[in-house]
């Protein structure tokens, strides 16, 4: 299939435009910055651009965006062009131009206020259910993109999926006292078990919902690498989460002793991808299990993908 790809000079973008080609597909970059994996420069929200880049396109892979750190450096008017004006104008001319299956990117990021129990309470279970509770105007935007994916389904019958990521950036944690008190590798493995994903099964998952777009017309799904837990492990996780990790992973306390690693001492959520793997079939390799075997091993954890990629920033 012929794929427009948005952000392709981005991680995600990126990673899409190294693995569609070995997967038999012929990716198109667009994106304002010019890079390896750009072969239109410029912006969703310019109409014009969007319509020449939507000519003979069989599916659109949308994760172009701006990011939550550019709440600091852009105003909520630009966020609102990029992400809501720049996926209303690629959604009209996927219509224009009868596109098989749209995937938009979204994040776990909507979910908000949801994430934060108060202290010492059960983390809270992210699935699908969760009503969004957007706190800025990134959450803001995305929510409302998400929502015109939804109209697009319902009024034009485009077939459109939308995936909730949790991180994948290899960006330091948003948190100064986890930064300041754990080593990165650290906190990245141990995200693996509740809030992270590797950008290979980003990349997989991207895949399995352009093929099952068609059959499904409009859903959301949550992301992220599969969780070890189980609901009723949420009120234990809230207070003691070491103890329920070596339940199901016994190996983890001596991996972590051996690289003077410590387990976060509560978890305030967990993000749950059964959904995904149920409905479109999507089988994520990357895990916390994996992960410490990985680093037992003396193995980098990341993916041969993530490590190619490698940290990019966030453009001005």
């Amino acid at each position: 299939m012929k794929i427009l790809v948005t952000g392709s000079a981005g991680h995600l973008g990126e990673a899409l435009m190294r693995a569609l080609p070995d997967l038999g597909h012929e990716p198109l970059g667009l994106d304002v910055l010019a890079s390896p994996f750009t072969h239109v420069v410029g912006s969703i929200a310019d109409r014009a651009i969007v319509d020449r880049c939507m000519r003979g396109i069989d599916a659109v892979l949308h994760v172009a965006t701006l990011h939550k750190p550019h709440v600091a450096t852009h105003s909520r008017q630009v966020f609102v062009d990029t992400n809501v004006t720049g996926t209303l104008n690629l959604l009209e001319a996927a219509v224009v131009n009868r596109v098989r299956a749209f995937v938009f990117t979204s994040t776990t990021s909507t979910f908000g206020d949801a994430l934060t129990p108060p202290h010492g309470a059960p983390a809270a279970w992210i699935t699908e259910d969760v009503v969004a509770q957007p706190k800025n105007i990134y959450g803001v935007t995305k929510t409302a993109a998400e929502d015109l994916c939804q109209l697009f389904n319902r009024n034009e019958r485009l077939p459109v999926l939308v995936l909730r990521t949790s991180r994948f950036f290899p960006e330091e944690d948003d948190v100064a006292e986890r930064r300041a008190a754990y080593l990165e590798d650290n906190l990245k493995v141990i995200e693996l078990l509740y809030r992270r994903v590797d950008i290979d099964d980003v990349v997989s998952s991207l895949v399995c919902a352009m093929e099952k777009a068609p059959s499904l017309g409009f859903e959301k799904f949550i992301i992220t690498a599969t969780t070890p837990f189980r609901r009723e492990d949420a009120a234990q996780l809230g207070v003691d989460a070491p103890a329920v990790v070596a339940r199901y992973v016994p190996e983890f306390p001596d991996v972590f002793r051996a690289r003077n690693w410590t387990m976060l001492p509560t978890l305030d959520r967990v993000y749950v991808n059964d959904k995904a793997r149920r409905l479109l079939g999507w089988q994520p390799r990357y895990d916390f299990a994996r992960a410490v075997t990985d680093v037992g091993a003396g193995r980098d954890y990341r993916s041969p993908l993530a490590v190619a990629v490698g940290a990019k920033g966030y453009h001005r």
